[in-house]
């Protein structure tokens, strides 16, 4: 974003601020913090959060529609993609059926928003995060500043409405994700022609006057990233909505998918969550504000300073135990919703879950709906399975800490975001740590044979080695290569299994 279009926005802000006899900040909510990285930066990451460890988010939006992934409003736009043909051979050409003709096939039918959550506090989920737009210029609430929503379109409810409603009748802490800051760009080639073929040269519905404000006026801004000079308008009616979208629906959790965009103007959102948020709990400020680091990996993708929010990793991990508490938000497929994919296995995000939680972290699962707001087989399967070692082994997870090392075992990890998918599968010699007061818990990524030996724990003499969701104790012996305990002849779970151990460090 040029400074020249930030200051722009600033006096407009600070215009209207004065205009009412207030000062230039008032616009946000008044309390502690104020839109500079120094205040930010006195932020501290809540207890809630802490202990929280384990997320369910719902990326469910008009691109469910086609069932054939992420990212379709701008790929169904970019002629030869696999998105494009899909579209072109379902839908018909986009100069004709466009994206604003998708928006209304999406009417989640079978959307039940309370069973749907029974599910994922089931499955172990202590907060649930809706999505609140895409990077498609969609608003999922009843938004005051733009037409484009469902409440008008699509589904005609307020979604992120209803979400909340269902989370918090369950108990459960509510977020929404904000995707919208990179539209500008990342839409615009809906503005395009195809430049082969029999409709080359004309252009595409993007280009009718009659839909500037879903589509935005012409520009030259095609980028994936954060724009890199946005109008003014544009700035400011983001800024308008998503400070709509924190005061309506108090969320508990909001997420940049980026660092911070548009410099103050950014800061001042985050600012106006932090004090709204003290506010509603009177005195404490309970918000989280995800912020991912991205700098020098795209064009421009905003500032991240680290303190000022809750480090986000997209689809990867750390390395090491983080100072503070941290997030990864992943997905068992695509983050919107595709056909016939192959979702990953339960072991897999069950390890990944251990993995990151024992550096510190919370994880933030996508279990994408389908159009009509339902789970396939595939996904209840999954949320069931996950649900049955959730059940077993919550007490490793919830409410720890880490320990003076994360884990063991051969099995290095990739780290940083999209990372992911270049990660080597965990073995039954991999362990991952966590403490509950003087209790240590020992993860194994496996199901061990017969004896499962503790490297770190060479030497220590612990009072009692138990199997979390069996009774009695196991026989454990202590050597120069480990703690060696003695596995029982069967085990309560499949994946993964934890060892509860008593006395072996301070607390």
């Amino acid at each position: 974003m040029s400074a020249i279009t930030r200051r722009a926005v600033l006096s407009a802000l600070g215009a209207a601020a004065a205009a009412k006899g207030q000062k230039a900040h008032s616009d946000i909510a008044t309390g502690p913090f104020t839109p500079d990285w120094d205040s930010l930066k006195k932020y501290q990451c809540p207890e809630w959060f802490r202990d929280a460890k384990l997320g369910i988010w719902a990326v469910w939006g008009p691109e469910a529609v086609p069932q054939v992934g992420d990212w379709y409003a701008r790929n169904m736009y970019i002629e030869g993609s696999a998105q494009y043909k899909h579209h072109v051979g379902k839908y018909g050409h986009p100069s004709k059926f466009g994206y604003k003709d998708i928006i209304p096939l999406w009417k989640g039918e079978l959307w039940d928003p309370e069973r749907l959550m029974g599910l994922y506090k089931k499955a172990g989920a202590k907060y649930f995060v809706a999505i609140a737009n895409h990077h498609d210029n969609f608003d999922c609430w009843n938004s005051k500043h733009h037409r484009w929503n469902s409440v008008n379109f699509g589904p005609k409810k307020d979604v992120v409405g209803l979400w909340r409603e269902a989370a918090l009748k369950q108990g459960l802490r509510f977020g929404v994700t904000e995707h919208n800051a990179r539209s500008w760009s990342w839409f615009n080639v809906n503005k395009g022609a195809d430049k082969s073929g029999p409709h080359a040269g004309v252009p595409y519905d993007g280009n009718d006057q009659n839909y500037q404000d879903l589509y935005f006026p012409p520009h030259e801004d095609n980028a994936s990233s954060y724009p890199r000079n946005p109008s003014e308008a544009f700035v400011r009616n983001w800024y308008e909505r998503t400070l709509d979208l924190i005061d309506s629906y108090q969320p508990d959790l909001m997420y940049y998918d980026g660092g911070v965009p548009f410099g103050e103007v950014g800061r001042r959102v985050v600012a106006h969550m932090y004090n709204r948020s003290v506010a509603w709990h009177k005195g404490r400020n309970e918000a989280i504000f995800n912020i991912k680091n991205w700098q020098g990996r795209f064009t421009d993708h905003g500032d991240y300073v680290e303190g000022a929010g809750v480090l986000d990793v997209e689809r990867g991990v750390v390395d090491r135990i983080w100072p503070s508490p941290w997030q990864t938000d992943t997905c068992i497929g695509d983050w919107y919703y595709k056909r016939d994919i192959a979702y990953q296995p339960a072991s897999k995000i069950i390890h990944m879950l251990a993995d990151i939680v024992s550096k510190n972290g919370c994880l933030l699962l996508n279990v994408p709906l389908r159009p009509d707001g339902s789970l396939d087989a595939g996904e209840e399967s999954f949320l069931a399975e996950f649900s049955e070692w959730m059940a077993i082994n919550g007490e490793a997870i919830y409410s720890t800490r880490p320990w003076e090392r994360y884990g063991e075992g051969p099995t290095q990890t990739e780290a940083g975001g999209m990372a992911e998918r270049k990660a080597k599968p965990y073995t039954a010699e991999d362990l991952r740590f966590t403490r509950k007061g003087s209790t240590l818990y020992a993860i194994c990524l496996g199901v061990p044979g017969k004896e499962l030996v503790i490297q770190s724990l060479a030497g220590v003499k612990p009072a009692k080695v138990e199997m979390v969701g069996i009774p009695g104790a196991l026989r454990a012996t202590v050597g120069e290569s480990g703690l060696k305990v003695a596995m029982p002849e069967r085990t309560p779970c499949r994946h993964a299994i934890s060892l509860r151990i008593s006395g072996a460090i301070r607390s």
